[in-house]
């Protein structure tokens, strides 16, 4: 259970309002059973007052993230847990791929399994290697 916060009340514009809404499915969707979601806020005819009224009535928690892969991306949780932010910034730092994520972690933080293996396989090795060097 979240603990309850005194944020402002959500009054955004119309376009905004519908996202929200859209949002709100999603999340009690994802509550329900599980099923993540996403919004492509790039192929709406959102203008910048629009997204800044929307990340003003999303807010932000407690989670952030900034990763350096082909670009910046940079996450967060916005103020209702299992949404996150996802911006993704091209050349000259412009935003190249915005999205809402309705999820338990945003998709670019999983870690795929083929990673996992092969990061076994290393630490595997680098064990082997150490104790081999200790026992020299």
């Amino acid at each position: 259970m979240e603990p309850a916060r005194t944020e402002p009340e959500i009054s955004p514009g119309a376009l905004a309002r519908s996202v929200l809404r859209e949002i709100a499915e999603r999340l009690a969707e994802l509550a329900r059973t599980g099923e993540p979601a996403a919004i492509d806020l790039r192929s709406l005819p959102l203008k910048a007052s629009d997204r800044s009224e929307l990340e003003d009535c999303l807010g932000r928690g407690d989670v952030t993230a900034t990763l350096n892969v082909a670009g910046t991306s940079e996450l967060w949780e916005t103020r209702y847990s299992g949404v996150w932010w996802v911006r993704h910034l091209g050349a000259g730092d412009r935003i190249a791929a915005e999205r809402i994520e309705i999820s338990i972690v945003p998709e670019i933080l999983v870690t795929h399994s083929a990673d996992i293996a092969n990061a076994a396989e290393r630490m595997r090795a680098d064990l082997a290697g150490t104790e081999a060097a200790t026992h020299v």
